[in-house]
């Protein structure tokens, strides 16, 4: 088996749209055809395509090449442009890491909604209030692009226990989901010293979040319902 190694490719930016993510289908296209790494909807929306860029865990699609900061960087002696897997998780290949286990624990907190009585005959939609309507703003945008979690920290130490900040994050949407009526059990699946309290509000990951979410915020709402309790 060969070792990692790493590969420089040059770009005609003159040539080449203004994203990271257009660089490398380029390269991909004009260069090295075994170059692999996901992308979908070059949009920032499927979350395809994360990724660590010049130290920045971000999405490609979302990226900008920045021509006039490279040249600097350039003139400095230093390289152009680094970019790496999302850290501290398996990599398949090149740019392809394993989200196996993070989606296995998106999975354990049984992310959909859930009543007690199901629907009763005729009715159409749970419904809820404009108001409840409203918390869930800021969560349910997740594209569950693991930026945030491969930022943190404690899920690089912990990844096979602590949950992380983007499937808390959705563990909470849930909760404050007034359609919802397992609240308490969900509350009591998360009360846990891995799962939970690996937190340590260190906020890498509303730092790197692509879609300017706070996840940090709901996992502080997450503890704070916990001790109310």
């Amino acid at each position: 088996r060969q070792k990692p190694y790493l590969s420089t490719y040059p770009v005609d930016l003159n040539d080449c749209g203004p994203m990271v993510l257009d660089a490398l289908i380029k390269i991909k296209s004009e260069q090295d055809p075994t170059l692999t790494f996901r992308r979908s909807c070059r949009e920032g929306i499927c979350g395809s395509c994360a990724m660590n860029i010049n130290g920045r865990n971000t999405l490609a699609c979302l990226c900008y090449i920045d021509p006039k900061e490279e040249d600097e960087k350039k003139a400095a002696g230093g390289d152009v442009m680094k970019i790496y897997p999302l850290p501290h998780m398996y990599v398949i290949k090149d740019l392809v890491p394993d989200m196996g286990n993070f989606y296995e624990q998106y999975r354990s907190i049984e992310p959909w909604l859930q009543t007690k009585d199901g629907k009763s005959e005729g009715q159409a939609e749970f419904l809820q209030t404009r108001e409840d309507r409203a918390k869930l703003d800021g969560m349910y945008e997740c594209i569950l692009c693991a930026c945030c979690s491969t930022a943190c920290p404690s899920y690089w130490w912990n990844a096979d226990k602590y949950l992380g900040p983007a499937v808390l994050m959705q563990a909470y949407r849930w909760i404050e989901d007034s359609r919802d009526e397992f609240q308490d059990k969900r509350l009591a699946e998360l009360d846990d010293a891995f799962k939970l309290y690996r937190c340590h509000t260190i906020m890498n990951c509303t730092k790197v979040c692509p879609k300017h979410l706070n996840p940090g915020k709901a996992i502080a709402h997450i503890k704070k319902k916990l001790a109310e309790k």
